[in-house]
């Protein structure tokens, strides 16, 4: 298996991601960030909160085995979040997704978690942390696409 080639994909899949959300966050101001289509429906802080608290679970805790006081079910609370917390939330858990692909080892990225009674790769998660967080940039445009109609940027490169 070509570790090299993977991380790299990883890194520059996690800088992708991070840049676009950036993007669109950018565009909105705080109400709006915080503003979610229905009582069900989730707004952009809380996805990105969501985001952060996968990062918590599956990187801190699956790959990096540290202790986290992270708990999931606070991360889907609606809450008023400032857009300075929010894209610090995006910079920072996204550069801490980077370095710590940067830093793995061959071995380290095939060492096995538990996720769901399954037992997992290391790198098989990284590949679905970028899948799953690329579901929820999804939902982020669609939200910032709602809000502001034609004067949405897109975020494409």
């Amino acid at each position: 298996m070509n570790y090299v080639f993977n991380k790299e994909w990883l890194i520059l899949k996690f800088e992708e991601i991070r840049k676009r959300i950036l993007k669109a966050v950018n565009q909105l101001n705080e109400v709006q960030l915080n503003w979610r289509p229905d009582e069900v429906s989730h707004s952009i802080a809380v996805l990105i909160f969501h985001i952060n608290g996968n990062i918590q679970e599956r990187i801190i805790k699956g790959i990096l085995r540290q202790n986290s006081d992270h708990n999931r079910a606070d991360e889907l609370v609606s809450a008023f979040i400032p857009k300075t917390l929010i894209e610090q939330t995006v910079q920072d858990g996204f550069q801490f997704v980077i370095d710590t692909i940067r830093s793995l080892s061959d071995e380290k990225l095939m060492q096995t978690q538990q996720v769901r009674s399954r037992e997992r790769t290391n790198l098989d998660m990284l590949h679905q942390c970028a899948a799953h967080y690329s579901e929820h940039m999804g939902q982020i445009f669609y939200i910032a696409k709602q809000i502001l109609k034609e004067n949405y940027r897109s975020t494409s490169i």
